[in-house]
């Protein structure tokens, strides 16, 4: 099995796309030495726009559900406790925070998986060219949250704990749109909100680790050291026991893995910070032979991403987004809130602020600048679709604030409307200028 690295705009490649839905990727038949074949189905939900299509069915299906005669039901099953204790470490909790705690956790695991191979072979590596998409997705974070903040000076009680909830970017939902609505745009505007995407991920781990840490138990994690101290340590020789065994490593490396999560669950650090600790100890460089030249990384995307883009984030989706809007009456007032309003504002105008501003600064420092295939008009299509805020946008939303509370309902339909909102305007300002470069691209193949 071979992989098909994405184009870097200067003819080099960026690595490899490994978060849910960022790239297809090419199957052959390499022998035994192979790491197995994805089926049918898995490379049909890691497709872009398979996989924001089933997030967007999730999402759709949970608001018909907690806006039906179903809601009850489904409401129910949502807070339905499962789990255990076991002596001082608690591992009981409901369907929809096992969605949020342990279903992320593999997303997370495949983000940090990317953010690894970034920084050490892809974009990422080399300061010059990663500091304009890392100050670009810096300005789309601080402006969307300082317009929060600003709309929601006077608002209720608590409301200003939710300056993150704007900060994020989808990468399944943006990638997939721009696939969907401008396929013949330059390789450099997807190489830059690919980038762009990666750093806003990065950004966002730092914002949940540090200010949405609660009731710190430092045992706990001092503990997690030692589970992490072995995965790493198996991680490196995996390569080799999986080359003689497939299976002799993952007997070791999940339960490690699964004892670290559930380590950093109940050390009030939110648990899926674990997934993106342990993808930072997996290699990303084949330590075998040539027999084998797939690293460990790229085993693990292919055997992890199709349950992350497949399962745990539409589930994710399912239980977070079901909000009873109570009719017409109820998103009126949802919508009216400083809550949602700050939300709304801050990804769908925040966002493109905020990048194309922070991008205009960085370019004018003497020998930074952009891409010669990437245009403004292209960029401000590219920053509009950057205000889909969604899966991430949700998960700090229920951090924010408590289950029950009005403001976390409205904030969900903030991030909601905001999602569809930036989606209209990023395929609005997009769509003519891929009908533009489609025609370039047929009058260069007439010539």
């Amino acid at each position: 099995m071979t992989r098909t690295p994405e184009p870097h705009p200067d003819g080099e490649t960026s690595g490899w796309s490994t978060a849910p839905g960022w790239s297809e990727v090419h199957i052959e038949d390499t022998g035994p030495s192979a790491h197995r074949e994805h089926t049918r189905l898995e490379r049909l939900v890691t497709k872009e726009t398979t996989s924001g299509l089933i997030l967007v069915a999730a999402a759709a299906l949970a608001l018909v559900f907690a806006n039906s005669p179903l809601a009850g039901a489904y409401f129910g099953v949502r807070d339905t406790y499962l789990g255990f204790d076991l002596g001082s470490l608690h591992l009981r909790m409901s369907i929809g925070h096992w969605a949020a705690d342990g279903l992320l956790a593999i997303f997370f695991f495949i983000v940090g998986l990317e953010l690894k191979q970034e920084i050490t072979q892809g974009a990422l590596r080399d300061p010059r060219k990663a500091l304009v998409p890392v100050v670009a997705a810096a300005g789309g974070v601080a402006v969307p949250a300082l317009i929060y903040a600003l709309v929601n000076l006077a608002g209720p009680a608590g409301a200003l704990g939710g300056w993150a909830i704007p900060a994020a970017t989808d990468i399944a939902f943006a990638v997939a749109l721009l696939g969907l609505f401008a396929p013949k745009l330059p390789v450099a505007v997807r190489t830059f909100l690919l980038t762009l995407a990666i750093v806003d991920d990065l950004i966002a781990i730092l914002i949940i680790a540090i200010f949405y840490a609660t009731d710190l138990r430092l045992g706990y994690l001092a503990l997690a050291l030692i589970p992490i101290a072995l995965y790493a340590l198996v991680a490196r020789r995996a390569e080799r026991l999986m080359k003689r065994r497939a299976w002799a490593a993952w007997l070791v490396l999940l339960p490690l893995g699964a004892i670290t999560w559930a380590l950093f669950y109940n050390s009030g650090v939110h648990a899926t910070i674990a997934g993106v600790v342990l993808a930072f100890l997996v290699p990303t460089v084949s330590r075998t032979d040539a027999g084998h030249p797939d690293p460990l990384a790229e085993q693990f995307v292919h055997r992890f991403g199709p349950i992350s883009s497949g399962i745990a984030v539409p589930v994710f989706a399912f239980f977070s987004a079901g909000v009873a809007v109570g009719g017409i009456s109820g998103l009126l007032e949802a919508w009216q809130s400083t809550v949602a309003l700050g939300v709304i504002i801050g990804l769908v105008l925040g966002k493109i602020l905020g990048i194309l501003g922070a991008t205009f600064l960085v370019t004018r420092i003497p020998g930074v600048g952009l891409d010669p295939s990437l245009k403004w008009a292209d960029m401000l299509g590219m920053s509009a679709l950057a205000g889909i805020g969604f899966t991430v946008s949700l998960l700090i939303a229920e951090l924010s604030f408590a289950t029950g509370d009005p403001m976390q309902d409205w904030a969900k339909v903030g991030v909601l409307t905001a999602s569809v909102l930036a989606a209209i305007a990023g395929a609005a300002l997009l769509a003519p200028r891929n009908r533009r470069y489609a025609r370039l691209e047929r009058e260069g193949a007439s010539r």
